[in-house]
């Protein structure tokens, strides 16, 4: 198949650092390479992949400090997609709703992967206006604030089997916090736990600049405490590291998670994870065998001995049945085949064509 990866330009694909949607990106299309398929990615500049790349930004966006708007640079972007767009069979999008008005006339060879939370009030109307593009959703949870919405699969995240390696014998002595340092990951929680459990904590976090004031007032005057270090944002081959050593992680959420990726990540090096039973969590987890989902904090501090002393071969062994990026392609090619052969190839548009009939405007491109 010939298929288009549209991603954001925040970050690069994958993310130098953080950046949970661009990397599923970067999974997907390099597995969907590996399977034989004809894949091209508009993504920034600076992205690094195996498939047709088209540059719309020079670079991500997150580190062009002359940046302000970024709509401008998916405009662009936008628009060499809708030039390119009868080259393809399918289009699958991972940009939120930025293209919604532009191919909301020719839907069947569409797909969009939902990364965010959707219990936003202004998003109803949006899926009313625009109830012909198909969604795709990450959890089944993601889909509760907008049951009636487009949905035509559920599709959960992937890992490469390989990137990170297993620890059945961690040394590390410590539990994990990986992520982001913002209210609703609850870094505070699990520095609580860790303390009433007897246990170093680890942070591997980044400090957005929205989450920047929450962290100088809340977070940092608990780390002057004894047993918590605090250690920064983590790139990839420094995550398999913190992860493999660690005796678990935790995961203790207060917000509607889509998907929770680190949740996958830790299973895949073996390590168990204690959870809040939030959002999206008892779809990925499973109580007593890969983690412990629990309700409260005294539940939660009780759950960690419980969490160290689950199997890790059995918790690899079920990301590898559950969370392969080859079977997250798979689900995902079989959606694109089955979309297709729905609407009949004979139904292909010409975006050109219509574009032409309904006065559309052509961005310029640089």
């Amino acid at each position: 198949m010939k298929i288009a990866q549209i991603a954001p330009l925040m970050e690069s694909v994958p993310p130098r650092l953080y950046g949970g949607t661009e990397r599923i990106v970067s999974y997907l299309t390099e597995e969907l390479v590996r399977q034989g398929h004809d894949v091209t990615l508009f993504a920034s500049g600076d992205s690094i992949t195996s498939a047709n790349l088209v540059s719309c930004a020079a670079r991500a966006l997150r580190l062009e400090p002359g940046v302000r708007d970024p709509i401008s640079y998916y405009m662009l972007m936008l628009d060499r997609v809708r030039e390119q767009a009868e080259d393809f069979d399918i289009l699958h999008f991972h940009i939120d709703q930025f293209h919604f008005p532009l191919f909301h006339h020719t839907p069947h060879v569409t797909v969009t992967t939902l990364h965010g939370r959707q219990d936003l009030p202004d998003l109803v109307p949006l899926y009313v206006g625009f109830n012909r593009m198909p969604l795709v959703s990450i959890s089944q949870h993601q889909r509760k604030p907008i049951p009636h919405a487009n949905y035509v699969e559920t599709v959960q995240h992937g890992l490469p089997a390989d990137m990170l390696k297993p620890s059945f014998d961690p040394a590390g002595g410590y539990l994990a916090f990986v992520g982001r340092i913002s209210p609703e990951k609850r870094p505070d929680r699990a520095i609580e736990i860790a303390r009433r459990a007897g246990i170093p904590l680890k942070i591997a976090a980044k400090v957005d600049r929205v989450d920047r004031k929450y962290f100088e007032t809340t977070i940092e005057p608990l780390l002057d405490g004894p047993g918590v270090e605090f250690i920064g944002e983590i790139n990839e081959q420094q995550k398999s590291k913190f992860l493999n050593e660690a005796a678990a992680l935790l995961f203790p959420i207060d917000w509607p998670e889509p998907f929770g990726l680190v949740m996958i990540e830790a299973m895949a090096c073996g390590t168990p994870v204690v959870a809040m039973r939030c959002a999206s969590v008892p779809e990925i987890l499973e109580d007593g065998v890969t983690g412990m989902i629990v309700d409260t904090m005294d539940e939660a501090v009780a759950a960690v001995p419980k969490a160290l002393a689950l199997d890790r071969r059995v918790i690899r062994k079920r990301f590898e049945e559950r969370f392969t990026a080859a079977r997250m392609a798979k689900d995902y090619v079989s959606l694109y085949k089955r979309m297709l052969a729905e609407a009949g190839q004979s139904e292909k548009p010409s975006y050109k064509k219509h574009m032409s009939a309904t006065n559309g405007v052509r961005l310029a491109t640089s």
